[in-house]
């Protein structure tokens, strides 16, 4: 597995900047594009409004054939307002697509739905709370394609979300590398991921849970891809609390488990 350094350091968009992208209303291409953009905005809000500024823009200055696909997806009477918050975000540029439906799933359900709406030459996905930095999609776009790769990906260096979820994610890493020796990734649920059209088409994503961003690193190791990785931060939540909660953390254990010895997972 490659790795690349990078003194990484977030920038803030100004919001006038970034609402003259959005405000742009470019033709739609026939063809599809170069990068589909998967962003989960499970529970976002009002948040999202900047991450999606900021990531527009920055699609703009290194890689104009884009698309975004905003995953809204939300139970019945919830009372989420992100399906409407990113229906009227949809209405200022013809290359943000919305898939809002009532879930099925958790993550892993919400980010097969966006994968299967994508339809570009490269997919990466992403939270859409703004833990991850959005510069990081044009870092593993650029990782992957400057050096032929299969899959990028993330690993974090620095984690503003507390000790506790640290050590949880320390010890995951530690047994999905004894379960699944040989990837050697430092970090198997950051994001963003990102991944070619040829690869993802291969896959076979069954997980409807938290344990797809495994999932997807198990089939890559199967598959023998070259994957790459690169370091970056991972911000505090401001806006609303974890959604990691015991019940998730058994999850991903007892998946890890399962999949080793039954090839696929229980949720």
């Amino acid at each position: 597995m490659k790795t690349t350094d990078k003194n990484y350091k977030s920038q803030t968009i100004p919001f006038g900047e970034a609402r003259f992208f959005l405000s742009q209303k470019p033709d739609v291409k026939k063809v599809s594009p170069e990068i589909s953009v998967v962003i989960l905005a499970y529970r976002s809000g009002e948040g999202i409004h900047s991450f999606i500024e900021s990531m527009v823009q920055s699609l703009e200055k290194n890689e104009p054939d884009w698309e975004i696909i905003l995953v809204a997806n939300h139970f019945v009477d919830d009372g989420d307002p992100t399906p409407r918050i990113v229906n009227d975000i949809a209405q200022y540029h013809p290359r943000i697509q919305i898939v809002s439906r009532i879930k099925e799933g958790m993550m892993g359900w919400d980010m097969k739905s966006g994968l299967e709406a994508a339809t570009g030459r490269y997919l990466v996905v992403i939270d859409g709370d703004g833990q991850m930095p959005f510069e990081n999609v044009i870092d593993v776009y650029r990782k992957l394609r400057n050096e032929g790769l299969d899959l990028a990906k993330t690993f974090r260096t620095h984690r503003g979300d507390g000790l506790y979820r640290k050590t949880i994610s320390i010890v995951y890493n530690i047994i999905f590398n004894v379960l699944f020796p040989g990837l050697n990734s430092r970090d198997i649920n950051s994001k963003p991921k990102i991944l070619t059209r040829e690869v993802y088409e291969q896959m076979d994503l069954k997980s409807n849970g938290w344990f797809i961003d495994a999932e997807i690193m198990i089939q890559a190791k199967k598959m023998n891809l070259k994957i790459g990785e690169i370091p970056t931060v991972f911000h505090k939540m401001k806006f609303r609390p974890s959604f990691i909660k015991f019940r998730s953390v058994w999850e991903f254990f007892i998946n890890l488990i399962w999949y080793r010895f039954f090839n696929r997972p229980i949720i």
